[in-house]
């Protein structure tokens, strides 16, 4: 995943918060691992690693096999790049956490953790309403279901206030039939 999305901040470079020289200069200081097997072979390299997990969240993926392999290590670093909900393994190594569980183990974590915020994948509120206020027309629903509540529910409202479109965010268990109905 992180590959494509590197490829896709080159190819709508201009629709993004990157600056060409930024665009470059990652280019430049990053090896692109497309299988599992480079993956491993990263693993298995010795000396100082810098893993950029571009999953900010940790929770699945190669990057954990690459946490259990580099973080011990205090000559490493870890990269974390978007946004991380609370709770997960992004979240708790961003907080400064000196181990995280993987796997039902410990793994301590020596190597220096730094956040990049600026390359997230996410869109803040105003891309998202400008995205919507692009739309032909108006979404016969429109449901909030990611995110923070505190966070989806101030979108919510900013949708209602800037777009005078109503917008749900779902509880938990939440239940909508969303079988488009053919008109009679």
């Amino acid at each position: 995943m992180a590959t494509d999305v590197t490829e896709l901040y080159h190819r709508y470079a201009s629709q993004n918060r990157l600056d060409n020289d930024a665009l470059d200069h990652m280019r430049r200081m990053t090896r692109l691992v497309n299988s599992a097997e480079e993956s491993k072979a990263l693993n298995r390299r010795k000396g100082p690693m810098i893993i950029v997990a571009a999953a900010g969240m940790l929770t699945g993926g190669r990057a954990r096999y690459h946490l259990i392999a580099f973080a011990p290590a205090p000559r490493n670093a870890i990269l974390l790049s978007g946004y991380r909900a609370g709770g997960t393994r992004g979240a708790v190594l961003a907080s400064g956490a000196k181990s995280v569980r993987i796997y039902g183990q410990d793994v301590s974590v020596n190597a220096e953790v730094v956040s990049l915020g600026i390359a997230s994948a996410h869109a803040d509120s105003d891309l998202i309403l400008a995205w919507l206020d692009a739309a032909p027309r108006q979404p016969r629903a429109k449901f909030l279901v990611h995110g923070e509540p505190e966070a989806s529910g101030t979108l919510r409202k900013r949708i209602e206030r800037e777009l005078h479109w109503q917008a749900r965010v779902p509880e938990y268990r939440d239940a909508v039939d969303l079988r488009y109905k053919l008109p009679a």
